[in-house]
């Protein structure tokens, strides 16, 4: 099996944004209180091999569905230059499986000490799901992301569930207003498929329905100006609820210009020339998120 044509398929260049979520629940429970690193470090491992997964599962379903045609704007990935085979990407698939429950099992273990309580067996139907979820995006007969259910599903598993899962596991307890700066990461990420979408609109029209596609271009960036405002309004007023208020609260402020910067791009580029908008997202998500939970702590 190729290994630079594995890691290609792997788009390690998507992490950060999964990253983003963890980073930011993570860093919102440790203010006054104590945590395991070593269910940290299992949390994290068990999200890079989730979006790894989904990644390779994208690959695999666009494959077979003839999505990933020689006019698809994006990068070419690993099965469609022939570098990797249709059973050696199953095999790869396979193997992230197994290490997606493998350490979401001992990161569920590790943070509460037991599988046999309710908000453990809670955790591990959460892990089930979002297994399922990053293989069924575009595999299957029916493929839930070619009907357009992608942006509910990045919004629930890439927002709600990293922050809130990753706060809970941290601390084991819970706060209502988490839900804002989950929701706000929620945006971003699914303002990274949106901007995706809008990119692959051509190619992707005769194959399978997104939400760009219903929306038509125009509105289709108008739909990712609201994703990206809204991100950091409800950022904002969590950092404005939860008292006492501090400059350093507000570091965030700092990524301001590169999401600027992406939302000019998106507003000025078309097709293959939209592909740099999409890590400028990622990461300025990434540091946003990062920067928002260190200044929480300071």
């Amino acid at each position: 099996m190729n290994v630079t044509a594995c890691i290609r398929s792997m788009r390690l260049r998507t992490l950060p944004l999964s990253m983003a979520g963890i980073a930011l629940g993570v860093l919102l429970a440790a203010r006054g209180h104590e945590f395991s690193f070593i269910s940290v470090a299992l949390l994290i491992l068990t999200t890079v091999c989730l979006q790894i997964l989904s990644n390779l599962s994208n690959e695999l379903g666009d494959t077979l569905h003839g999505t990933d045609r020689a006019d698809r704007q994006g990068i070419h990935y690993s099965l469609q230059d022939g570098t990797l085979t249709i059973p050696q990407m199953k095999r790869l698939i396979g193997c992230f499986v197994f290490l997606s429950c493998a350490f979401g099992f001992g990161m569920v273990w590790s943070a509460f000490g037991t599988v046999f309580a309710p908000q453990p067996a809670a955790f591990l139907v959460l892990g089930a799901v979002a297994v399922w979820a990053a293989m069924h995006y575009t595999l299957g007969k029916n493929p839930y992301g070619y009907r357009g259910h992608g942006d509910i599903s990045v919004f629930v598993f890439f927002g709600l569930a990293t922050v809130c899962g990753g706060y809970y596991l941290t601390c084991l307890e819970w706060s209502w207003d988490i839900l804002l700066p989950a929701a706000a990461i929620g945006c971003f990420s699914v303002a990274v498929l949106n901007v995706n979408n809008i990119r692959d609109m051509k190619s992707d029209a005769a194959t399978r329905v997104t939400v760009a596609i219903r929306l038509g271009p125009r509105r289709a960036r108008i739909y990712q100006t609201v994703l990206i405002v809204a991100g950091w309004i409800l950022m904002t007023v969590f950092e404005l609820m939860r008292p006492p208020l501090s400059p350093w609260r507000f570091l965030y402020v700092l990524t301001l210009f590169h999401f600027i910067r992406h939302l000019v791009g998106v507003w000025t580029l078309e097709d293959k020339d939209l592909d740099p908008m999409l890590p400028l997202l990622v990461i300025s998500a990434y540091c946003f998120a990062l920067l928002g939970g260190i200044g929480f702590l300071l």
